[in-house]
Formats: C-alpha cells, sequence, structure tokens
C-alpha cells in the first residue's frame, strides 16, 4: 500500500527525515509506512507505550518475573524497558538495512537519575548499544554528560545526546562528538555506520519562556514566545554547517507548526509525536524548504527582554558548568526521573498486587 501526505513528501524530496517520537508497535508501523527512519524512547514514552499496549507485554512481564526470583522491582523494570525499546528498534531494522546501516536506529535513554555520573552513564551507554546494531544510546546534555560523549562515540556508540534546549548545548555537544570521531580516524577506525544527532528540544524550551514570563513577569507577545526553540535550532544548525559537525540536529517535543515547517529543507531529523504526525498529515501545508528562512528579528528582539532566551540563543550564553542549572534542564530531568519512578511502579503492582483492591 502506497501511503502519502506532507511528511512522507517531505522525507522523499528535501533532506530533512523524520523519526516517530515513540516505542509503541501501532505508532510505530503507522510512522514508517509514511517514511520514517527512526524512533525514540525514553522513561516517559515506554510508561505511556506499557499503557496503551499493555495487553502485549504482560504474559512477557510475568514471565520475567518468574524467571528471575531474585530480582528486585527496578531490576525487572530495566528489563522490560530494554525489552521494550528492543522490540521497536527490531522493527526498524529493515529501514536499518536499507539505508546501509546510517538511518533505522531507535534510541533508548540511560537512567535520568545519573544524570551526574559519567561513569554510570558510559557504562549503561555501552551494555544497550550491545542490545541491537541499530540502538542509538540517549545521554543528557548536562555536565557528566558531556564529560562521556567523546569517548563514547570513540567506542563506536551511536549517540543521541538530549536533554538538550540551547545553543551552548549544541555546540558543546557538536565538538565533542568531533573529537570522538577524529580519534576513531586516527587510528583507522570506520566511521560509515557512525550516525551521532543531538537532539534540541524545541518545544520544552518554548515551555520555559512561557514559565518564565508568567512568573517573572517580562512582556513578550504571546505570539512570540512560539518561536524561541525555532530559533535556537536554526542558529545552532548555521552554526553546525559553517563549522562542519557531522553530528545531525534533531528537533523534539512538538507543540505547534512551526516546529515542523520551519525546519524543512535543513539536513535534520525531526522526531514526532504520533498526535502530531496525524495533524501534519491531514493538514493542507504545503511541504515548502523553510530552515534556510532566519526568524523575524522583531520576535527575537522581544524574546531578548528574557535573560534566559539570550542564554540560550547565544553561542556563549552559558558555560558547561551552567547547563544542568539552566530551567529547562531541570524541569526535563525531573520528569524522566519521575516518569522512571512512575514505570516501576507499574512493575512493582505485578510483583506486589495491591491486596487493597480485588
Amino acid at each position: 500500500m502506497s501511503y502519502n501526505g506532507p511528511l512522507h513528501e517531505m522525507s522523499q524530496t528535501t533532506p530533512t527525515s523524520y523519526w516517530n517520537d515513540s516505542c509503541s508497535v501501532e505508532e510505530l508501523k503507522y510512522a514508517i509506512e509514511r517514511g520514517a527512519v527512526g524512533a525514540t524512547s525514553n522513561p516517559v514514552i515506554v510508561l505511556n507505550v506499557l499503557k496503551k499496549e499493555m495487553y502485549l507485554w504482560e504474559d512477557h512481564i510475568r514471565q520475567v518475573i518468574v524467571d528471575h526470583p531474585t530480582w528486585n522491582e527496578t531490576a525487572v523494570a530495566w528489563k522490560i524497558f530494554e525489552d521494550v525499546a528492543v522490540h521497536g528498534a527490531k522493527l526498524l531494522l529493515p529501514v536499518f538495512e536499507r539505508e546501509q546501516r546510517r538511518r533505522g536506529r531507535l534510541s533508548i535513554q540511560t537512567d535520568p537519575a545519573n544524570y551526574r555520573n559519567p561513569q554510570a552513564i558510559l557504562q549503561q551507554a555501552i551494555h544497550f548499544a550491545s542490545l541491537l546494531p541499530n540502538m542509538q544510546v540517549k545521554v543528557p546534555a548536562t555536565k557528566a554528560g558531556l564529560a562521556i560523549v567523546e569517548e563514547a562515540t570513540y567506542l563506536g556508540i551511536n549517540l543521541n545526546v538530549t536533554v538538550n534546549f540551547t545553543v551552548p548545548q549544541a555546540l558543546a555537544v557538536g565538538e565533542a562528538v568531533e573529537r570522538g570521531l577524529k580519534r576513531r580516524e586516527a587510528e583507522g577506525l570506520d566511521n560509515s555506520q557512525m550516525s551521532p544527532v543531538n537532539t534540541m528540544m524545541v518545544g520544552r524550551n518554548d515551555d520555559w519562556m512561557k514559565v518564565l514570563v508568567k512568573r517573572d513577569g517580562y512582556e513578550v507577545e504571546p505570539e512570540c514566545l512560539e518561536w524561541a526553540g525555532v530559533a535556537c535550532f536554526k542558529r545552532a544548525y548555521a552554526i553546525y554547517q559553517e563549522r562542519g559537525y557531522r553530528c545531525r540536529l534533531l528537533s523534539a517535543a512538538y507543540r505547534n507548526f512551526y516546529h515542523w515547517t520551519e525546519f524543512i529543507g535543513g539536513d535534520v531529523s525531526l522526531t514526532i509525536p504520533h498526535e502530531w504526525q496525524v495533524k501534519y498529515n491531514t493538514s493542507d501545508v504545503k511541504v515548502q524548504p523553510r530552515m534556510h528562512v532566519p526568524v523575524d528579528e522583531k520576535i527575537i528582539q522581544q524574546l531578548y527582554r528574557i535573560p534566559d532566551f539570550r542564554r540560550a540563543y547565544e553561542p556563549d550564553g552559558m558555560t558547561i558548568e551552567e547547563f544542568d542549572s539552566f530551567g529547562a534542564t531541570v524541569r526535563t530531568l525531573r520528569s524522566f526521573i519521575e516518569g522512571w519512578h512512575n514505570f516501576v511502579a507499574v512493575i512493582r503492582d505485578f510483583m506486589l498486587p495491591n491486596p487493597d483492591v480485588k
């Protein structure tokens, strides 16, 4: 069956590719049929997948519990987390082979609670990379996460550096990945199947600016707040192109149509939630390259009234030491850590069913 639509057209006629922002079987099949060449997961996403597709997983969860009688709920939860991600990655293996192993990967996220521990992040990244050849490993653009990006890349791990909202973070990622790739080249190692990406969570950038406007009373026209993430993404992309970074930018955390239309034509990837894919595919928006079109200077000037936008937009707006305390970083880490605890609670209900409930 042939599927048409704006996202399929974009993937076929421009350098811009897209991923499914979920490892749900149903959603991933929809996306692959329409041109998607990747997928992603995190604790919140996998929790939602379990809730939506529990009928696919409940027997497996019970079997893992039976097979490992000494495992605690956290160990069982990590096994299920891996299995859900691997299942999604297997659906992408035909894409992986068709794309000469450069695309067709599924991103799996390291423990968000380890955002301060570089060795723990690296150890888990090495393990996740071994699960399937098309696994892409998510590490955070925190100080500790960035400390292992070069080494992990050198080891041949295809990274997806996430929890990233700003131009300074994006540049730190691009530089660290490039160092890792150059070390591999210097030792004659093959980079032909290396496809590192750097996720900028454009919608969460917007969210943080809206929080600051409401909390601190900055006078910014509401429409301009929909452009903060777009502006940072476009600026980072221009610098990546200028410097020749081989790490590919990827946009995430969709909130509006700009998060799609403004990036068309760029040599980037877009990781799009299912509901937004449906909105885009059923819209009458024409696929027109706009990555090269700068954000209106009047919008930038409005956003400059927010000090944290200046920090996010300027290449030297923050130091690596300041990344962990940036508001969007803190909010996202809290969300991911909470999502993981909620995931473990689902497993707990299998291991220790509530006796108060029939």
